[in-house]
């Protein structure tokens, strides 16, 4: 079974969600969330209905054991078997951490994750990827600072202040996954990945995570089709990675940097690499006659 379908397996079992042919939504997926840097505003958000309630999407601690027993692979016994500092997910993103990450395990790289909360988001990755990786977290919040244990590092600061980034990025990089779950503004996110993303090293991947905050006004400035919002930006993304085939500006490095753009429900997961102009050949049976 190939990476996605794995995946989508993974999502299935683990969320008792339809067979690919079934209709029904997948339910009740567990909670992943931070807190929101500044005032949240609803000017010029579009028309809609209220953001869908919290509580909709979540399940019991007292699941986690249930959850432990049918774990299906390392990344799900880690986090569903978290012993420390509280660390909440989303149940599917489990399958797609597992898909894009595992090659990492056991390595050198450096890791940044944007969005400390309370510090067990860290620890679950140093159990999971390991001793040797560099595993730095930045958060806005100063008592973030208190909530993490050596090897793993934790500077203060904000997510869209580049001087703080860069200095981050000139300290432990260049990071070769970069994990954004910080305050789910879409112009925080934009202002990370304006400033992170042409420092991660090529062949690492960026994440964007919590995509569905875009949706959600109250708190994070969201609206459906709102301009501004990271889902918005990701559409730019994919028209700029085409961009070899259409005469418009870009606005990003998707064209030339961009090898690969994995979209699931509340997660993007964006591949660099050197990208050489796309070319196309017919061949037949008498070119190869020599």
């Amino acid at each position: 079974m190939g990476g996605l379908a794995r995946v989508r397996s993974g999502i299935r079992r683990r969320l008792g969600g339809p067979t690919p042919n079934a209709a029904a939504p997948l339910t009740a997926p567990v909670m992943d969330d931070r807190l929101s840097e500044g005032a949240a505003s609803e000017a010029g958000a579009m028309d809609a209905p209220d953001d869908i309630p919290w509580d909709t999407f979540v399940l019991p601690s007292s699941d986690a054991p249930g959850l432990l027993a049918g774990a299906a692979n390392d990344l799900e016994r880690t986090f569903f078997g978290n012993p420390g500092r509280p660390v909440h997910k989303w149940l599917h993103y489990l399958p797609v951490y597992d898909a894009h990450f595992s090659r990492f395990r056991d390595t050198e790289f450096r890791m940044l994750e944007i969005g400390v909360w309370k510090g067990g988001s860290l620890d679950m990755w140093r159990r999971y990827f390991g001793a040797s990786a560099t595993i730095v977290g930045i958060d806005v919040n100063p008592e973030c600072a208190q909530v993490v244990d050596s090897p793993n590092v934790v500077r203060i600061g904000s997510q869209d202040d580049p001087d703080f980034l860069r200095a981050v990025d000139a300290e432990f990089g260049p990071f070769d996954l970069i994990l954004d779950d910080g305050s789910h503004h879409g112009r925080h996110q934009r202002a990370s990945f304006d400033v992170l993303f042409p420092q991660l090293a090529d062949g690492g991947i960026y994440v964007i995570e919590d995509l569905h905050t875009s949706y959600w006004r109250d708190l994070y400035d969201g609206g459906y089709r709102r301009p501004g919002t990271a889902i918005e930006f990701l559409k730019d993304v994919m028209d700029d990675l085409h961009g070899w085939y259409h005469r418009h500006d870009t606005s990003t490095p998707a064209r030339d940097w961009i090898s690969g753009m994995h979209l699931y429900d509340s997660i993007v997961v964006l591949d660099k690499a050197a990208k050489a102009p796309p070319r196309n050949i017919e061949v037949h049976a008498t070119d190869l006659s020599g």
